[in-house]
């Protein structure tokens, strides 16, 4: 009997789901299918059967928004409120892969420049790269995976996915939409295993791709024993930072702020972590800040009151406890919050001038926790901001058209949200962390073009 991965909800410990778990040699097996489909070209799902799949398979899960968003909001801990814009999102994700499918073309070769290239066309066309491999993470439970499999399915890649052992429920659910959409079941294949036997399915040479979403720890340890010839999309976390200059609007940011600080408890990869506020409105910023995360309401995710919910296990609790401590005895003042709430929640913390070197400062804190530094001189708080490994996104808020511009091309980041919170985000745009934050490119058509090789072809004719 395969063992059994039991999964329980992270804000009151209940029992959600029983799932059978792959073992080493029933997740190779997976493997070996969707490599002898990637092998033959004749197998391929013509592309306009592959298009009509993903519209029907938005169709459904656009029926079943509510009853999906209950679920992830279930096993994931995001408020019902927030999981419903989740899925709103993934139809809207699933559609785009099917109407950005044909921006997948290639380009004409000149030829004729030279002696040796006369009589010749060359032109090149996109092919699927082969089999994809998807591990992916808790906190967008279902959009995530339709990030990672939905643009496999779209290419033609078979694609084997291996969603986080805490939030399995969204990822089965996707994969069995697909499936009733008409996708046969071999092109799309769930794996619920260990993290060894993940790395099995990610080290093989069989595997053309891997796609990963989650800690850079992990994801650089798997990237370094992957086989030779295997291409990677990761995608870890950064501290992102906010340039509130003294001319921005404050009013007008304050909510902008709070949200991308607050949303899902903070466990999101682009959460406003770092505020550095110019010392003439700092006092006002932090003001404003602490009596909106003051209002917000804890607690249940299925409430739909419920704006901030639980981290998603008890571990997590500790650790962000501790880095507030460690933040506070170091001369960080906390302005509100630095407590729990439970065992499973954390109140939301606004901490005003932490040092530099502690943990809430240099590191991810993944958790509901913002952080508020006074500055004099913006260069040095942007040389203060750049001063971490992560560069992802990033936000500078101001009125003046040249402070914004020069802020945006001096901040170590992959994109720069001018008079917006770092935690924007559609599913049509580049998505992408540069230096420890991750390595390619995120978003349906980029992730396509990730999956995907250019085949060039020279034809050779008198005639020509």
């Amino acid at each position: 009997m395969p063992e059994k991965l039991k999964v329980y909800s992270p804000y009151d410990g209940s029992l959600i789901s029983e799932l059978d778990m792959d073992d080493e040699e029933s997740a190779l097996k997976k493997l070996e299918v969707a490599y002898n489909l990637a092998s033959k070209p004749d197998n391929l799902i013509p592309l306009p059967r592959r298009i009509e799949i993903l519209e029907k398979a938005a169709d459904i899960v656009e029926e079943r928004m509510e009853d999906y968003a209950k679920q992830s909001a279930n096993e994931g801990g995001k408020p019902l409120m927030d999981s419903r814009i989740e899925l709103a999102r993934a139809v809207q994700g699933i559609r785009e892969a099917a109407r950005s499918v044909n921006h997948l073309i290639g380009r004409e070769i000149p030829m004729g420049l030279t002696t040796s290239s006369l009589n010749r066309k060359a032109f090149t066309f996109r092919e699927p790269i082969g089999v994809v491999v998807a591990v992916s993470a808790f906190n967008h439970p279902f959009n995530l995976i339709v990030h990672q499999v939905v643009p496999a399915v779209a290419v033609g890649c078979p694609v084997i996915v291996k969603p986080a052992r805490s939030t399995p429920n969204s990822c089965v659910n996707l994969v069995n939409v697909l499936h009733e959409a008409g996708l046969p079941k071999e092109w799309c294949q769930t794996s619920i295993c260990t993290g060894k036997v993940a790395e099995k399915l990610v080290t093989d040479p069989k595997t053309s791709f891997f796609s990963f979403i989650g800690s850079g720890k992990v994801g650089w340890g798997l990237r370094s024993k992957v086989a030779p010839g295997t291409r990677c999309g990761l995608e870890h976390g950064g501290a992102a930072p906010v340039i509130f200059d003294k001319d921005a609007d404050v009013e007008d940011a304050l909510p902008l702020l709070a949200k991308g600080g607050f949303y899902h408890a903070g466990q999101v990869c682009v959460s406003v972590q770092r505020i550095y506020a110019h010392e003439d409105v700092a006092t006002q910023l932090t003001d404003g800040l602490v009596k909106l995360a003051e209002k917000m309401q804890v607690g249940d995710p299925l409430d739909d009151k419920t704006e901030v919910g639980p981290l998603i296990d008890k571990a997590e609790v500790e650790r962000v406890h501790e880095w507030v401590q460690e933040a506070e005895k170091a001369g960080g003042k906390i302005l509100t919050g630095g407590k729990k709430i439970g065992e499973t929640c954390y109140a939301p913390t606004v901490i005003l001038n932490p040092p530099d070197s502690v943990k809430v400062s240099c590191s991810e804190i993944f958790g509901p926790v913002v952080l508020v530094y006074t500055y004099k001189d913006r260069q040095e708080a942007i040389d203060r901001a750049n001063n971490v490994p992560f560069s992802f996104q990033a936000a500078v808020f101001t009125k003046n058209i040249d402070t914004a511009w020069d802020t945006v091309s001096r901040l170590n980041a992959a994109a720069v949200m001018v008079n917006d919170h770092t935690a924007f985000r559609v599913d049509w745009m580049p998505f992408a962390g540069h230096k420890a934050s991750g390595l390619g490119v995120g978003g349906m058509v980029y992730t396509m073009e990730e999956m995907t090789e250019e085949k060039m072809v020279v034809f050779r004719s008198s005639a020509l």
